[in-house]
This record gives C-alpha cells, structure tokens and sequence, in this order.
C-alpha cells in the first residue's frame, strides 16, 4: 500500500506540494481510501479483522464519494503514479485493471458494457502512461496499449495500440504520438520501459481505425 501511494503522490509536485495535495486535495483522498480499501481487500489478515476492516472501508468509501464524485472500488487493480488532476465524476469499475503512472481527467468513465452476459461484464485492461482526457468513455473487455492518449470525450469501445492517440465517438486513431508529452512523473527519463517506448515511436499521422477485440 505504501509504495503505491508514494509514488502516486510524487505526481503531485515536491514535499510540500504533496503534503498539501494530501491535507487539501479532495481527489488526493480518493486515491489514499483506494489504496487503503485495496490493501484491505487483498490483504490475508486474520478472519477477526477482516470484517470491521471491510464495514470501515465500505464508510470510508461512502464519505469520499460524498465528498469527490470520485468512485474507486477497492477490488480494482490500479497500479503506482496515479494521477487525478481534478475531482468529480469519475467512475471506475470493479474489475478494471490500469497500469503504472496513468492519468484520470474529471468526468472520466472505465467499465463495463450493459446487456447481462458474461462477457459484458467484463472491463478494460489499461497499460501504462495512459492519459485519458475529460469526459471519456471506455467499455467492454478491450486492451488499451500503454502510452496512450485518449482524447476529450472519446467513446473507446474497442482495442487501441501502444501509442495511439484516439479521438472521438466512436473513437478513432489519428496519430501514433502517445501521451509522452502530457505523463509526467519523476525518474521518468530513466524509466526503461518508457524511454523504449518513446523511441519505438512511429511518425505515423494518417487516421487509422481501432483494431477489433
């Protein structure tokens, strides 16, 4: 739990910087009770500790959706440098897997689709360094590649690759410049797995279609 939030809150800036996001940020919270709930639900603790531990998660998590509109459940696998720039109107679903150092916008959405099967139920798996702008959309068991970058409004229902830069409803692939230019964290120039990615980078900038799941 606490190597997680560290690095979640070195995206916030400097010592006092996180010091203040964590004493007065409301979406800072959000991403403090996830960690918490999560560790919780993942934890192996005593069978005489895991039911109180369990009631005060669920109260905690009833106050900070009160508070930020910000809905984490615990039971979501959300990796390290998690990044809220905004509070309000984010949902995630229980299910839904993201990677390393990712960034939410406000209004943001990542489920599943609606219809009763199986498979419906079923949510996004998200790489690492993805930005995912305001208002976005995604649904359904698809992959989103790291080093995305999801537009404003886009509606994601299908496959993206590494790299892409996906725009509108339905989503579609306009340039394969990813979101170098918009995650930042520190050490991230020394990040292999991105500084791999960022000179795997194609120059591709025709309009492409999403890939079928």
């Amino acid at each position: 739990m606490f190597p997680n939030l560290r690095e979640d809150l070195r995206r916030y800036g400097g010592p006092w910087q996180r010091l203040k996001a964590l004493v007065l940020a409301p979406r800072v919270w959000a991403i403090v009770a996830f960690r918490f709930g999560h560790w919780v639900h993942t934890a192996r603790s005593a069978a005489i500790l895991r039911l109180p531990l369990k009631i005060l998660v669920s109260l905690i998590a009833v106050f900070i959706e009160v508070a930020t509109n910000i809905d984490l459940p615990p039971q979501a696998a959300i990796g390290p440098g998690l990044f809220l720039p905004h509070p309000g109107y984010i949902v995630v679903a229980f299910n839904v897997v993201i990677g390393r150092h990712c960034t939410l916008a406000q209004g943001v959405t990542i489920g599943h689709r609606s219809g009763g099967s199986i498979g419906s139920l079923a949510g996004p798996a998200i790489g690492d360094r993805v930005y995912i702008g305001p208002g976005a959309v995604i649904l359904g068991p698809i992959k989103i590649g790291s080093d995305v970058l999801i537009g404003a409004n886009a509606v994601v229902t299908r496959s993206v690759p590494d790299r892409a830069v996906v725009v509108g409803n339905p989503a579609r692939v306009i340039s394969m410049k990813g979101s170098f230019d918009l995650i930042k964290y520190d050490g991230m120039d020394r990040d292999g797995p991105r500084v791999a990615a960022l000179a795997e980078g194609s120059p591709k900038t025709n309009e492409q279609t999403i890939a079928e799941d």
